[in-house]
């Protein structure tokens, strides 16, 4: 009898298999337990019943040792990923990080920069010399052979273990041409280099659960792509920007953006170009601030809904096109590194024992623990008015609606209206005028998102979920991706107060004072609906006898009721 149990082997002592310089013999014992394969990771234990089991390592010993190439490390998603890994898998060797020159800093200083960042704060606390694993190697993803140095070539070719891939364009609204080339073609790029990698275990790819949008019911699978990326990249190279332009609707088609389009191309690419590599694929949906780690909250940027956030809570952003029952597919940030890490682990320990097809996972939440559009408005709402940010605009408030034609009234009356009329009052004060030009930049910001905040998608996650139970007890707590543990109305707290803080840089002792300012614009809203109401009695009612009589009407009626209502209360008692 044979089964598989994950967990730590760390009572054999500090050999394990599968490190460079330390692979034990197939065959020895130690004991009483029997190596199963000498580069496996696992093992077997032969009991006197005569029945074995085999073991495989826990994630932190998987990477002892190893040394990892992260693309995308500047970003969100690399970030964290980075933190994570150094900070649970303090023995991993060393990471390299592709960087490349920008305003005038060199990927030295962009790194450096990099780790000073509040991110960081828990792991220089617990191993302080952290940064001494981190290289940074100058490259650039948009040119031939990712503009990497022969000498770097050479030390990556000859060294790396484990690739994770993060680095995209994340932009909805990217040309086709700028997005084909840093999302096809420096993929293509990388597994082409990956593959002269000697002693490389595993490819990570991170892709997005929307790649294939524009079907409901998606699958861990790879789907056929809506173009052969080779064509597609050979058209590219004779075409103007204006005939490219042109076409991208079409080519899209039913997708949204060239996003999704070229994240569906990069698929096939890792799976026609790393046929002889050990792929997974992580598809996370809608990244959003960390659960948990290394502290709830955390968010660095704009991006995605984060930036409608701010608005909201800003009193900026006053209605949106979108289904309130629509399942708004967020996912925590370190969810996805966790599930990215233990899934590089999975495929890693078992590369020589399962057949060597590409691991797909649906990194989501809604199939799983399912959030609705209008559930985020109210919390988001909630939180801000207890929590307010500084200065805002109005206070927050917000109405979603997938009717065209309300949406449209809403955007007259609460959006353009309002900022109008500011910018008519910065104009007297004698300050630029801002509040539209803010305004259109919402609302293209709004268009772009519109299409997930509409829909709804159904995701298969066997896959995640077979992943789930192969950890050991200790791998699910520190590499935690269970998302059914998540409770919403405390995560979205932690989110919009962690844009307060980390986006925003605001600090939380001011938060009497915007309270303060918020009960402010609460008494000049009352104010202001007085003040229309005694223009329209003036404009509408006090000239017009058809209007009085029908406004005396009224009030008698109002008078009548509540005196019948008050005589009945009497009678009872």
């Amino acid at each position: 009898m044979t089964a598989v149990v994950p967990g730590p082997v760390g009572f054999l002592g500090s050999r394990q298999p599968g490190r460079q310089g330390e692979k034990p013999r197939a065959g020895l014992d130690v004991a009483g337990c029997r190596w199963e394969h000498p580069t496996r990771g696992t093992f077997r234990l032969s009991g006197a019943s005569g029945s074995t089991t085999v073991i495989m390592v826990s994630i932190p010993e998987y990477y002892e040792g190893k040394n990892v190439l992260l693309t995308g490390a500047t970003g969100f998603m690399g970030k964290v990923l980075l933190e994570k890994l150094l900070r649970s898998c303090p023995k991993v060797k060393a990471v390299y990080i592709l960087v490349r020159h920008k305003a005038g800093q060199t990927p030295q200083e962009r790194m450096e920069e990099m780790i000073s960042c509040k991110l960081f704060d828990r792991l220089r606390d617990e191993q302080p010399e952290f940064k001494e694993k981190i290289i940074a190697v100058p490259s650039e993803l948009t040119q031939s052979e990712l503009d990497l140095s022969e000498q770097d070539k050479e030390k990556l070719i000859d060294c790396i273990n484990i690739v994770f891939h993060c680095a995209a364009t994340v932009r909805f609204n990217e040309t086709l041409r700028d997005a084909v080339q840093l999302n096809v073609i420096a993929t293509q790029q990388l597994v082409i280099l990956a593959q002269r990698m000697k002693n490389l275990e595993v490819f990570m790819h991170v892709s997005t659960a929307y790649a294939y949008c524009n079907r409901k019911h998606i699958e861990e699978i790879i789907y056929p792509p809506p173009v052969d990326p080779k064509k597609l990249i050979g058209s590219l190279e004779w075409m103007d920007d204006g005939l490219v332009n042109d076409i991208t609707p079409k080519l899209i088609g039913d997708r949204p953006n060239t996003y999704t389009y070229t994240k569906a191309l990069a698929e096939y690419v890792v799976q026609q170009e790393g046929a002889k590599l050990n792929i997974a694929i992580i598809r996370p949906s809608i990244v959003g601030a960390s659960w948990k780690e290394p502290f709830p909250g955390w968010i660095d940027n704009f991006n995605g809904p984060s930036g409608l956030f701010i608005a909201a809570g800003k009193g900026i952003l006053r209605t949106m096109r979108a289904s309130n029952s629509a399942v708004a597919d967020l996912v925590p940030v370190d969810v996805v590194v966790n599930t990215t890490l233990a899934a590089a682990w999975y495929s890693g320990v078992n590369r020589y024992s399962r057949p060597r097809n590409i691991m797909v996972y649906n990194c989501t939440t809604g199939g799983t623990n399912p959030f609705h559009w209008g559930e985020v408005e109210y919390h988001v709402i909630s939180t801000f008015k207890r929590n307010p940010l500084e200065q805002a605009f109005r206070r927050p408030n917000v109405n979603l609606t997938s009717n065209h034609l309300l949406y449209h009234y809403w955007i007259a009356v609460s959006h353009k209206a309002p900022a109008f009329l500011y910018d008519i009052y910065l104009r007297i004060t004698g300050r630029s005028p801002r509040m539209m030009k803010t305004i259109t930049r919402l609302h293209k910001a709004m268009m772009l998102i519109e299409y997930f905040t509409s829909n709804s998608w159904i995701w298969n996650t066997e896959n995640v979920n077979m992943l789930m139970n192969q950890l050991s007890p200790e791998d699910k707590k520190v590499f935690n991706f269970d998302v059914r543990q998540l409770h919403w109305a405390e995560y979205m707290e932690n989110y919009c107060m962690g844009t307060k803080k980390y986006v925003l840089n605001e600090e939380m002792s001011g938060l009497p004072a915007a309270r303060k300012h918020l009960k402010k614009l609460r008494n000049i809203r009352y104010g202001f609906n007085t003040v229309l109401v005694i223009l329209i009695w003036r404009i509408f009612i006090a000239r017009s006898q058809m209007a009085r009589n029908i406004w005396y009407f009224v009030v008698s009626l109002c008078y009548k009721f509540l005196s019948y209502f008050r005589a009945s209360s009497t009678m009872r008692y």
